[in-house]
Order: structure tokens, then sequence, then C-alpha cells
């Protein structure tokens, strides 16, 4: 299996820009499944055409059954399956790469220009704010994850099943006859089955959790927002009202007390 230095430090670098329950889909990415990946699972296969022994003296019969029981490697599988999840948060990744870049324009321009227009997906670290565009972009790599995630699951069902057999029977040419072949270490190839279609899974269930936290956000944002906008004019006008009506009763009491009018005024002169 190849190096995944260069997929985890391009991963490593949406970490800033993610929810928390995206920061902990990261970390079930890289130790769950990277790490036991490039760590145990290939040791644990090895080079399972050599491993694999049927019962048969037919010249070719072997590598026929192998592929016909195998179509793709489980290894060479999960290495598809991490790739193909990781590509819609690298394509998000170029989304903020872009928005960042632009954004520090405008910050360089505003301070030029103070009335020009202020950033609005980045706060002053720099660090990208999930709303408008950005939300939709967020989410739409979380569907489209999700999505690889359900395929991959369904087509390791359809292609090897949830267990490792421990033998499997093969007629297909150019075997003679119905042949029996048997796996080596079956019980702890189920066991790195099993393992990886659990991490999956909860992979699947993080996506869909940060879905509905995400939804959960906007809405008590939105909520706070309405209630905010609400109180304020009603208090204000209420204070306005009250001021109005104190002011009212200050030009009653002066109007009672000294008289209106030019005439009135002469004729409140004192007499020479």
């Amino acid at each position: 299996m190849g190096d995944w230095g260069f997929l985890s430090a391009l991963l490593d670098k949406v970490h800033s820009h993610s929810t928390v329950i995206g920061k902990i889909w990261m970390v079930v990415l890289f130790i769950f499944r990277i790490l036991v990946l490039g760590a145990g699972a290939e040791s644990v296969w090895g080079d399972e055409r050599s491993n694999l022994v049927c019962n048969t003296n037919t010249p070719g019969c072997e590598n026929v059954c192998y592929d016909w029981r195998f179509p793709i490697s489980h290894i060479r599988f999960w290495v598809m399956q991490i790739i193909f999840i990781s590509t819609p948060t690298l394509v998000y990744l170029g989304h903020v790469v872009h928005v960042i870049h632009q954004e520090n324009k405008l910050r360089e321009e505003l301070k030029r220009n103070p009335m020009s227009k202020p950033p609005k997906y980045t706060n002053e670290n720099g660090k990208v704010v999930i709303k408008g565009s950005m939300l939709g972009s967020y989410l739409t790599q979380l569907f489209v994850k999700i999505i690889f995630e359900v395929a991959f699951i369904v087509g390791q069902y359809y292609l090897f099943g949830f267990i490792m057999e421990r033998k499997f029977n093969c007629k297909q040419m150019p075997c003679t006859v119905e042949t029996e072949c048997f796996m080596s270490r079956p019980t702890e190839k189920t066991i790195f089955i099993i393992f990886m279609l659990v991490v999956a899974c909860v992979s699947l269930a993080l996506n869909v959790l940060e879905i509905f936290y995400l939804f959960c956000k906007r809405i008590t944002g939105r909520n706070k927002k309405y209630t905010g906008d609400s109180h304020y004019p009603s208090h204000y006008s209420g204070e306005h009202n009250v001021s109005g009506m104190r002011q009212n009763e200050i030009n009653m009491v002066f109007q009672k007390r000294w008289p209106q009018g030019k005439d009135s005024l002469d004729g409140a002169k004192p007499e020479p």
C-alpha cells in the first residue's frame, strides 16, 4: 500500500474549517481506517493468491478460482473506499482555500478603503465561518460522502459478504471438475472485515449526525435572530411612548401657567 502522508496532510488542513462532529470524523478516518489499514490489515492479508490452496492439479485452476471468488482484493477495495470518501472533503478544501484567498484581498482593500465590502465568510483569524455558500458546499460534501459510504458497504456485501468463508467451491474453466479451495486465516480476516464495516457505519452515522447538527444550529440561529428583532422594536416603542406622554404633560402644564399669544404677553407687562 502506498504512503498516506500526502492525503493525511491535505485532510489535516480541513480539520480547522470543520464542525466538532467533522473533526471527530477526521479522527475516525485517520486512526481507525488509514492507520489500521496500513499497520494491520495489509500484513494479515499478505499475498492472498499464494496462500490460497485448491484441491486440484490442473494448471491455472487456482488463479481462475481466486479471480472468480475475489474480483478485487479486500485491501484494494478499502483503499478505494478511503480515497472516494475523502475526495468530497478535498473538494471542499479547494473551495475553502479559494474563499480565504478572495477574502484576504477584501481585507486588504478594507484597510485602504474603509467603505469597501467587508469579508463575509472568514473571521479575523482567517477561520472560515460555515454559512451561506460555504454551508451549501459543506452540506454537499456530506451528502456525497454518505452516498459513497452506503455504496461501498452495499458493494462489499455483494462482492465478498461480511464473513470470510473457510472454503468455497469453484467450477470455472480450466477446472475440469468442481474444485474445493481453502482460505488462509479466515477467522482473523473475518475480524478485520467486521471491524472495517463497523468503522464505515460509524463514519456514515457521523456524517448523518453532522447534517442534523448543521440544520438545528441554523434553525436555532434564525429563532434567536427573530426573537431579538421582535423584542427590540416593542421595547423601544414603549419607551418612546412613555417619553412622549411625559412631554405632553409638561406642555400642558406650561400652557395652563402662561398665557399664550403676543397680546397676552403685552398685557402681562407691568404698568409704568
